[in-house]
C-alpha cells in the first residue's frame, strides 16, 4: 500500500508546472531557459515574478492533489502518513519525470508543501528555518536541504517511528535532487541567490 501511495504521488509529480509555463510563454522547454532547472527560481529569473508565482502555485496544487487523493480516498488505512508517502512520491516525480528522460526539478516547493499538509505547525516552522538560512547565507540550496532535515526531529518525536522514517526518506530525496548543489557547496563554488533580480514584467 505504501508503494502504491508513492506511485500515485509520482504520477502527479511528473507534471512539471515550470515546463507548462515555459512552453506557454516562450515555446521552449524549461530545461532550455534560465538556470535550465524546471523550478520556480529559474522561471522567475527568466520570465518574471508573476510566472514564478504561477509555477509555485502549480507545484503546490499538484502536491495537494496527490496528498488529498491518497489520504482521503485511496489509502485511508495509512492515516496521515499517506500524506508523507504521497508527498515523497510527488517529489520523486518532480525530480525524475519519466517523460523528460528523468530530468526534472529539485522538489523544494513540493517538499515544503507536503510537510505543511502533514503537520501545519511543524511544517511551517521547518520552512521558516530554511528561509532564514537562505536569507542569512544567500544559498537557496542550503535552505532547501535544511527544511526536510529540520522536519525529521518533530516527525519522530511527535508522530512516531513510521512518520520519522518517512521524513528521513523525504530528506534523502531532497538531498539526492540537490546533489550537484551539495558538491558545489562543498567546493565553495555554489552561486549565491539573487532573489531581488526577479523581473516583474507586464503584458
Amino acid at each position: 500500500m505504501v508503494i502504491l501511495c508513492v506511485a500515485v504521488g509520482y504520477f502527479f509529480g511528473c507534471f512539471l508546472t515550470a515546463e507548462a509555463v515555459a512552453r506557454f510563454k516562450t515555446g521552449k522547454s524549461a530545461c532550455d531557459i534560465g538556470t535550465k532547472n524546471p523550478g520556480t527560481v529559474s522561471i522567475g529569473g527568466a520570465l518574471g515574478f508573476k510566472y514564478a508565482i504561477v509555477t509555485l502555485l502549480g507545484d503546490i496544487a499538484k502536491t495537494a492533489a496527490a496528498c488529498a487523493l491518497c489520504r482521503l480516498v485511496l489509502f485511508k488505512p495509512l492515516g496521515g502518513e499517506a500524506v508523507l508517502y504521497a508527498g515523497i512520491g510527488t517529489a520523486l516525480g518532480h525530480g525524475f519525470p519519466f517523460w523528460n528522460r528523468f530530468r526534472g526539478g529539485r522538489g523544494v516547493a513540493v517538499t515544503c508543501s507536503y510537510i505543511v499538509f502533514f503537520s501545519p505547525v511543524w511544517g511551517i516552522i521547518s520552512d521558516i528555518c530554511g528561509l532564514i538560512v537562505v536569507i542569512a547565507t544567500k544559498y537557496t540550496a542550503l535552505g532547501a536541504l535544511i527544511i526536510p532535515a529540520v522536519f525529521i526531529f518533530p516527525a519522530f518525536i511527535k508522530y512516531g517511528a513510521k512518520a520519522g522514517a518517512a521524513a528521513v526518506c523525504g530528506a534523502a530525496v531532497v538531498f539526492l535532487l540537490n546533489r550537484d548543489s551539495i558538491k558545489r557547496l562543498s567546493e565553495g563554488t555554489e552561486k549565491k541567490a539573487r532573489i531581488p533580480s526577479f523581473k516583474i514584467k507586464r503584458g
